[in-house]
């Protein structure tokens, strides 16, 4: 009977406080979150209950097996594995505590200032910081763990004595991850590029989704997702529409016929621009900027606030400057002209002076 209830009672009382602990510790998060509002800090904390409880559960367990006397043959094996999920656990909770403590700085910043670029940056600096620790923290368990096992403690000396060489190998085997990895750095406290901005790439017109280590991610208008390199945007050139101030100013360009009313359309762009909630007031103007025998070209200038609103302020104006000219000024669109050009008459003079009227032929053209 002994042999049933001292296990029962070891791995059971173990279970029962674990969750007797875990859910006062909720319980008592759940109370600070309500009274301070403005602290997100206890409610992100309680994500932490599950490594928290497994943290716990895998102590007492390791403290209270040798009592238990079950599996003793197997005593050894059970106990390193209560040591790993013990570490495991632990490291869990020490990414999750740090990203708690990070995630609430940054609010407490993003709060206390109005800045969207700066907090743009912050929040950049923040997501890298966060996978910076985690990193670390994983690489301190693993080797915790690896150094549970005793073969390993006693290869210890010998790994240490080869890590310069193992360092140069890994440094070129790995140098295009390792320039990634220094280039993500690069650009979290660099301020080049932040999440959030708007930003063109390779022609893409897009949004930065995510900063990582190694990759940065760019959502386009269309909602595909580009997945770079960080050592691109240290190596080439790239478009940031978010840096400095968000205002932008934009264009449109029509070709027209040389009749276009080009100052009806000045008085035109003005109205559209005036019932247009995305303009923002700053400037406008309407040029004739470049001629061809056929056509002349015709560019509208408008500002906006920011990248979203010069992008609606252009598609308006392009549309409604068009439906305004279809209806208004037809004969301003461009056209084929395919009736005979008048051709002048040519005077030359005769021998004895008087002027003879001669008309010479001349090619029959038209536009096309």
């Amino acid at each position: 009977m002994e042999n049933v209830l001292r296990p029962l009672i070891v791995i059971g009382g173990s279970v029962l406080l674990t969750l007797a602990m875990g859910w006062a510790g909720d319980r008592l998060l759940r109370k600070a979150d309500e009274r301070h509002h403005d602290t997100p800090l206890w409610g992100l904390l309680r994500r932490a209950r599950v490594p928290y409880q497994l943290v716990l559960c895998a102590a007492l367990l390791r403290g209270s097996y040798d009592q238990a006397k079950l599996l003793e043959r197997h005593q050894a094996g059970v106990g390193r594995t209560l040591t790993l999920v013990l570490i495991g656990a632990a490291a869990w909770l020490v990414i999750r505590i740090a990203g708690a403590v990070v995630e609430t700085g940054y609010s407490r910043y993003a709060r206390a200032h109005r800045d969207a670029a700066r907090v743009r940056r912050v929040r950049t600096q923040v997501e890298l910081i966060k996978r910076v620790v985690s990193a670390i923290v994983m690489v301190v368990a693993i080797a915790a763990m690896l150094l549970t096992f005793p073969a390993m403690r006693a290869a210890g000396a010998s790994l240490l004595a080869s890590a310069g060489i193992l360092g140069i190998v890994a440094g070129v085997a790995a140098q295009s991850t390792l320039s990634n990895l220094f280039a993500g750095l690069q650009i979290a406290f660099g301020d080049m590029v932040r999440i959030g901005d708007t930003v063109v790439v390779d022609g893409e017109w897009g949004t930065v989704e995510e900063i990582t280590l190694t990759f940065l991610t760019v959502r386009t208008w269309d909602e595909r997702r580009i997945t770079m390199p960080v050592s691109y945007f240290t190596s080439k050139p790239f478009e940031n529409w978010s840096r400095g101030t968000p205002q932008m100013t934009g264009t449109v360009s029509w070709h027209l016929d040389h009749g276009a009313p080009v100052e009806a359309m000045r008085e035109k762009l003005r109205d559209i621009l005036r019932e247009s909630p995305a303009w923002d007031g700053r400037a406008y103007s309407l040029v004739v900027t470049d001629t061809t025998p056929n056509t002349i070209q015709v560019r509208a200038l408008m500002t906006a606030k920011d990248s979203d609103d010069i992008w609606a302020v252009r598609v308006a104006v392009r549309e409604r400057m068009l439906t305004w000219l279809v209806a208004q000024h037809p004969y301003a669109l461009p056209r084929v002209n395919t009736s005979e050009a008048a051709l002048p008459p040519r005077h030359l003079p005769s021998a004895d002076g008087a002027r003879l009227h001669e008309d010479h032929e001349f090619p029959r053209t038209g536009r096309s």
